[in-house]
Formats: C-alpha cells, sequence, structure tokens
C-alpha cells in the first residue's frame, strides 16, 4: 500500500502531550505526517499522544473541520488547541459547568467544590464507569489520564496538566472561562450536595462546648448530615480562594 504524507501545524500547547518521536520530529511548529488509507482527525492526532478533547478546531487549507474528516494525500493542517477554536469560547454541556474527576483528583474535587462546582468524586469509579456517567450527564471528565479522554464515549473532558492541586485548579478555571462562577462554600465538601443555611439552635445538640461558644453560622447538608461553621478550616479554605480570584486578573 502506497504512504501518503500530510503536513500538521501543532502549537506549542500541545507539546507535553506529544508521544516522544512525534515531539522529535515537530520542525518550526510543523510536523510531516505519513500514512496509509483514508485515517480520521480524531485517529491522527490521538496516534501522536494527543486526545481529542484537547481539540478546540482543525482547519484543512481555509476550512474548519471536525475530527471525522479523514486525512487527504497532501492536506495542511492546522490543529487549535481547545479554547481557542473558531468560536473562540470553551466548550461545556449546558449553562452551568459540571465536572466528573478520576481517582487521582480528590484534592481537586475539594477545590472545586470549595469554589461551588457540582464534582462528582467516587475512587470506585474505573475507566469505563467515569466515561460513561460523563457522557451520560453531561460532566466534563478531568483526569491526567491521556488514554481515558481518548475514548470515543467521552465528549467533554480535560487533561489536568500539573500535579499540584491549586494549580490543577487554576487551570481547569482558566481553561472554560470559570471565575464568573465561581460561588464559594455552598456545596458540602464530602459529598457535593448543596449546602442550605440553618440556625444555632436546630444543631445545638451537635456541638461541642467551644463551637457553642464562639460560633453563631452554620450551614447543613441534609444528603450526608454533615454540619458547617467558619472555623479554622474557614479561613485556610478562604485563602485559596482567595489566590484563586487573584489569578484571573493574571
Amino acid at each position: 500500500m502506497t504512504d501518503f504524507q500530510a503536513t500538521l501545524k501543532l502549537p506549542e500547547f500541545f507539546n507535553p502531550l506529544l508521544n516522544p518521536p512525534a515531539r522529535l520530529a515537530i520542525h518550526q511548529g510543523c510536523l510531516v505526517y505519513r500514512f496509509r488509507g483514508n485515517p480520521s482527525l480524531k485517529h491522527v492526532v490521538e496516534s501522536l499522544g494527543i486526545p481529542h478533547t484537547e481539540v478546540d478546531g482543525v482547519r484543512v487549507g481555509k476550512q474548519w473541520v471536525d475530527l471525522s474528516h479523514h486525512l487527504q494525500p497532501g492536506d495542511h493542517v492546522e490543529v487549535v488547541p481547545a479554547g481557542f477554536g473558531p468560536n473562540g469560547l470553551p466548550k461545556f454541556p449546558g449553562d452551568t459547568p459540571r465536572f466528573i474527576l478520576d481517582n487521582h483528583l480528590g484534592k481537586l474535587a475539594t477545590y472545586l467544590r470549595i469554589l461551588g462546582f457540582d464534582c462528582i468524586y467516587d475512587p470506585t469509579l474505573e475507566d469505563a464507569g467515569l466515561a460513561a456517567l460523563g457522557r451520560q450527564a453531561g460532566r466534563i471528565l478531568l483526569t491526567r489520564d491521556r488514554q481515558l479522554l481518548m475514548r470515543k464515549e467521552v465528549i467533554w473532558g480535560c487533561w489536568v496538566r500539573s500535579k499540584d492541586p491549586l494549580e490543577q485548579t487554576r487551570y481547569v478555571l482558566a481553561r472554560y472561562q470559570l471565575f464568573g462562577f465561581i460561588k464559594p462554600f455552598q456545596r458540602c465538601l464530602r459529598c457535593n450536595h448543596p449546602l442550605e443555611s440553618v440556625p444555632k439552635e436546630a444543631v445545638l445538640h451537635r456541638l461541642e462546648p467551644l463551637t457553642k461558644k464562639y460560633y453563631d453560622t452554620f450551614y447543613y447538608c441534609a444528603d450526608c448530615d454533615q454540619v458547617y461553621w467558619p472555623g479554622s478550616h474557614y479561613a485556610r479554605m478562604s485563602g485559596m480562594v482567595k489566590d484563586v480570584l487573584d489569578s484571573a486578573g493574571k
């Protein structure tokens, strides 16, 4: 079978994702891609190590196409990173972003819940369950596993680059332009359920003596029966929220 070739333009955004052979073959942001048959662009970019969720648009010549487009000999293909596509807008399902996270991102799930985002985090879910639930529930799948994002069931997803939870949080917020959605301390950190304000008298019997003495504001999770108040942990979380909000202007 005859070998064909096409040219792929790949911005530096993709460099951390590229398989070593592809990374070494990049010259001035372009890669000569040799192929046989009639592969889809999804197959092409994922063969290089780039999950389809990290691609916001593809331009062949002057025409925008989607990843189902089949590569032709001589094509010049520009692959555009997520968030920088033809609409100039990040993509997430519905009006309000919701997430599902794999079992390596527990701290990120906590931080996003502190900021008010709806996050499913269940360490018992395996890859197939994460992909299926994310699709069925219209949730963005957050993971550091590129292979998980390459599953065809995954429509909305994000490869979380950093290993640091605070950097991960900033990255997700910036990628999806979510700073305007932040509503801190409205979700249960244990189970993700929305919190409700409760009078002190309603939870008085559950409080330690010093908590009874020094605190008057309380919140309750009707799903897991957890009670919250602005103790020392609240100051630490408030510092995180401030740090994240400050990063919005950077």
